[in-house]
């Protein structure tokens, strides 16, 4: 059988199929899986370090450590959700990498003339502003879910976390 075939067997197939045939050692099921989600985890790895070429390297050693852990994967969360959770992972340890790169310490900066010059270090608190509406819409968010019958609720939590009503967790069944 030869790959273009065997490519379009794939094409259709679900994320779980494409798992278990990448499990039985069928490398293409996982360039689907790849080619499915890797608009997604791009998007999730850009939102999270604020720089293109950072969350291409976040989304290739997310698939690279996805494919190399495949057989820990128990499939009790759909694949995207387990995916998504390596992403926010890479991108993550990729922050604190270029944070750790960006540090400087102020014995190690001299002037020409023996007067130390500071350099201007960012807050990288946040912003009480932003922390106040956040909280407020947070309130806000809250007050509106409660005034909302359990089944409109699960709905919502449901669209929230961007899952479908057939990946719903157990405990709404």
């Amino acid at each position: 059988m030869t790959s273009e075939p065997m490519r379009s067997v794939f094409r259709e197939e679900s994320d779980s199929t494409l798992v278990a045939a990448t499990k039985n050692g069928e490398s293409q099921a996982f360039e689907f899986l790849v080619k499915r989600h890797e608009a997604k985890t791009f998007s999730i790895a850009f939102r999270i370090t604020r720089n293109r070429e950072d969350a291409q390297d976040v989304v290739q050693q997310s698939f690279h450590k996805a494919f190399m852990h495949l057989n820990r994967f128990q499939e009790k969360s759909s694949f995207s959700t387990w995916l998504t959770r390596i992403v926010i992972n890479e991108g993550l340890m990729c922050l604190r990498r270029t944070r750790a790169r960006r540090e400087v310490s102020l014995g190690d900066i001299e002037s020409e003339s023996d007067e130390l010059l500071l350099p201007e270090i960012p807050d990288r608190g946040e912003n009480p502003a932003e922390i106040y509406e956040q909280r407020e819409n947070e309130r806000i968010l809250c007050e509106a879910m409660n005034q909302l019958s359990e089944e409109f609720r699960a709905v919502v939590c449901l669209r929230l976390e961007e899952r479908t009503v057939t990946e719903q967790p157990r405990f709404w069944a």
